[in-house]
């Protein structure tokens, strides 16, 4: 089973691609993950993303799709995948279909902005660990400070307010085209995003018809 999830950042496709994973042993193809380990490697390409990414804009289509298409013609990918942040554009979709990459259902997780400011502004990350924490979700013991190491707590760039309204602005205006491209296929269900994670990881897996 080929899936795309669908949804505005924040809300929640990462979470539910790890569960599905889980679920339909089948692997999850976060574009995000693939992308920032390119810019942790610090090549050209990885600096040009990581640039890209700060501002809040999407990567070219070229680099998006050379990733991907490499990626699902491994082995672990024989029996299905979970694409998690491409297509992100109409361009995109039409060019994973013109490569001939088939996909079954595609779940869109809706969720209105407001509850996604407030997930996305929340997120505080250790400077020194790494650690992820949110002020109301998963606030640490003390504020400003790690749990684990002590580290300071940090906003990151594109968790900043005016960054995640960006995001969901190139979201509605290039994104949300697809649910409609996808409708027509008749391989789109929506999903209520604002739940319990495990509600909606039911919903989704009741949405595309698997039995587990």
């Amino acid at each position: 089973m080929n899936l795309i999830l669908l949804g505005a950042p924040g809300a929640g496709k990462g979470t539910q691609a790890e569960l599905l994973v889980k679920k339909l042993s089948i692997p999850a193809i976060s574009t995000g993950n693939m992308l920032r380990e390119a810019m942790n490697n610090g090549s050209q390409l990885g600096q040009q993303v990581k640039k890209i990414m700060e501002e809040g804009s999407l990567v070219p289509d070229d680099v998006v799709l050379d990733i991907v298409a490499e990626r699902v013609s491994k082995d672990d990918c024989a029996n299905g995948f979970i694409l998690d942040g491409v297509p992100r554009t109409l361009a995109q979709a039409l060019a994973l279909d013109e490569r001939g990459i088939q996909i079954d259902h595609v779940v869109s997780i809706e969720i209105d902005d407001s509850v996604i400011e407030g997930r996305m502004t929340g997120r505080r990350v250790c400077s020194k660990c790494g650690a992820s924490y949110h002020v109301v979700a998963n606030p640490p013991k003390v504020e400003g400070v790690c749990d684990a190491c002590g580290g300071e707590l940090t906003i990151r760039k594109d968790d900043a307010a005016e960054t995640v309204r960006h995001r969901l602005q190139v979201y509605h205006q290039q994104t949300e085209v697809l649910k409609s491209y996808y409708a027509k296929q008749n391989k789109l269900c929506m999903v209520e995003g604002n739940q319990s994670i495990e509600n909606a990881n039911r919903d989704i897996l009741q949405a595309i018809g698997a039995n587990v």
